[in-house]
């Protein structure tokens, strides 16, 4: 499946915000962001009108990058968003928000979502002590999410910085054990990204 392996810098940029996606690095000021915080290329212009179908696009790859999908996962998930009862907008968020290598992240057994996708893939991520390799693996409330190999140092390294990117209180996180358990699901409330669902919802409904 394709996957985009350019800058992760550059899809910073090009939506004006920070997605989190160089993990320790867009903590401090090496990040992109602080330096050069406007799109790239050589000729971009940055005032011009922008249309309704280009604010939901923008608001829709945002979202795409943030949680590091391409475009027929991101897509796929919409639909089993629209076919659960409920705010489909909500819904979508919350059936990101519960992938494994998203869980992974929130845990703080990875710095950032491409890392977390990477100990999944590489099967040193546990759920129910049943290891797991997909990283579009949706968790339910009470899963227990562990890390198989307690000595990896990039899991190590992670859960050092974990008190500044912070756990959510829909989960616990065992530090000692490397390992969290899923206590309920989120609200909208719970999820603070900056991404306007409803643009979303109306881009895919066109």
């Amino acid at each position: 499946m394709s996957r985009y392996v350019g800058p992760s810098c550059k899809l910073c940029r090009r939506e004006g915000i920070k997605l989190f996606l160089k993990g320790e690095r867009c903590y401090t000021e090496k990040c992109a962001i602080e330096k050069r915080n406007y799109p790239p290329g050589q000729h971009v212009d940055t005032k011009g009108k922008v249309m309704e179908y280009g604010m939901r696009l923008r608001e829709k790859q945002r979202a795409r990058r943030i949680y590091g999908l391409s475009e027929k996962q991101f897509r796929r998930f919409f639909v089993m968003a629209e076919r659960k009862d409920g705010i489909t907008g909500t819904n979508f968020l919350i059936l990101l928000e519960r992938r494994i290598d998203n869980m992974v992240f929130r845990l703080g057994f990875a710095t950032s979502r491409s890392e977390a996708r990477q100990l999944v893939s590489h099967k040193h991520i546990a759920v129910n002590s049943r290891t797991v390799s997909s990283a579009s693996y949706i968790v339910k409330v009470g899963d227990v999410i562990e890390v198989r190999h307690k000595d990896l140092p990039a899991v190590v390294n992670a859960l050092e910085s974990v008190v500044r990117r912070g756990v959510p209180s829909w989960i616990d996180l065992d530090k000692e054990n490397m390992k969290g358990t899923i206590k309920l699901f989120p609200t909208r409330d719970d999820i603070s990204l900056p991404i306007k669902e409803q643009l979303i919802v109306e881009y895919y409904s066109r």
